[in-house]
């Protein structure tokens, strides 16, 4: 969907996605080969499910722990104040810190989830004092290390073939 539009994906568009999203630096060649394409057929697609907005972008998929990240843990943040305003401003504000992968809100005794990715618990203590803390309108956190990721997937189910 973009939007409240739905985009209507045939079962050659969801083996495009499919594909792209396992092997993102596949060719068109290779892709439309794996696809049962022609070359121009599949270069069509493609640039019409990014012109959607379908594919957003291609992104390398990195090694947390060799890149000094491997420290994860979440944070339950509850608000002050549940305004629109000041949602809009901590969001605003959380985007910024780059140590925040996740911000999800969500219903319950807290209004929001984060994912924080750090090198270590100290450099996480910094972040949570100096950053976290200071966002607009927090009222309180709880945070939890993770011992171990037992699944971290950021692709995107997408099944063959449409749901009714």
């Amino acid at each position: 969907m973009v939007g409240n539009m739905a985009i209507k994906l045939d079962r050659i568009d969801r083996r495009i996605l499919n594909q792209l999203q396992e092997h993102g630096r596949l060719s068109i060649v290779e892709l439309a080969h794996r696809v049962n394409l022609t070359k121009t057929p599949c270069a069509q697609r493609v640039r019409r499910l990014e012109q959607d907005g379908i594919i957003r972008g291609y992104r390398a998929d990195l090694d947390p722990e060799q890149l000094g990240a491997g420290n994860v843990l979440v944070v339950l943040v509850t608000m002050e104040k549940t305004s629109e305003d000041a949602l809009d401003r901590f969001n605003r504000a959380v985007r910024l810190i780059p140590e925040v992968q996740g911000c999800y809100m969500v219903a319950g005794n807290f209004d929001y989830l984060l994912k924080v990715r750090t090198h270590d618990i100290s450099h996480y203590r910094d972040v949570l004092v100096q950053q976290i803390g200071r966002l607009p309108n927090v009222h309180q956190t709880h945070s939890f290390v993770v011992m171990e990721l037992v699944k971290d997937d950021v692709t995107v189910p997408v099944p063959i073939d449409p749901l009714p």
